[in-house]
């Protein structure tokens, strides 16, 4: 059984960084395109980040560009989301998903993952 736990959220002033992890437990690791989605209150989730198996391929949606960093370490299970110069924009859960799948362009869907986190927390203050 495959699970995904995040974990790293918190309260940070704007302009400040946090890094979210996310932990694949159940299957080999390196099996599994992940992606980071977040959702602000009283809007639709959207993609943040997405990354390849391999970690050769990374996407990352206009608004965090040169900001936030996708990155992945198999040998820890883990996936993280470094966020850096934080806006109050930016508050919102965060989830990580997992995709058993070959990366492609439908990386920012949500239909393309098989698996996601519970979600945690980012607030960023003014």
């Amino acid at each position: 059984q495959v699970r995904l736990v995040e974990s790293g959220g918190g309260l940070v002033q704007a302009g400040g960084s946090l890094r979210l992890s996310c932990e694949l437990s159940g299957h080999i690791f390196s099996s599994y395109a992940m992606g980071w989605f977040r959702q602000a209150p009283g809007k639709e989730r959207e993609s943040v980040a997405a990354m390849s198996r391999s970690g050769s391929t990374t996407y990352l949606t206009d608004s965090v560009k040169g900001r936030f960093t996708i990155s992945r370490d198999n040998a820890k299970n883990s996936a993280y989301l470094q966020m850096n110069s934080l806006k109050p924009e930016d508050t919102a859960v965060y989830y990580c998903a997992a995709a058993n799948k070959y990366f492609s362009g439908s990386v920012y869907s949500r239909t393309f993952y098989d698996y996601w986190g519970q979600g945690t927390q980012v607030t960023v203050s003014a």
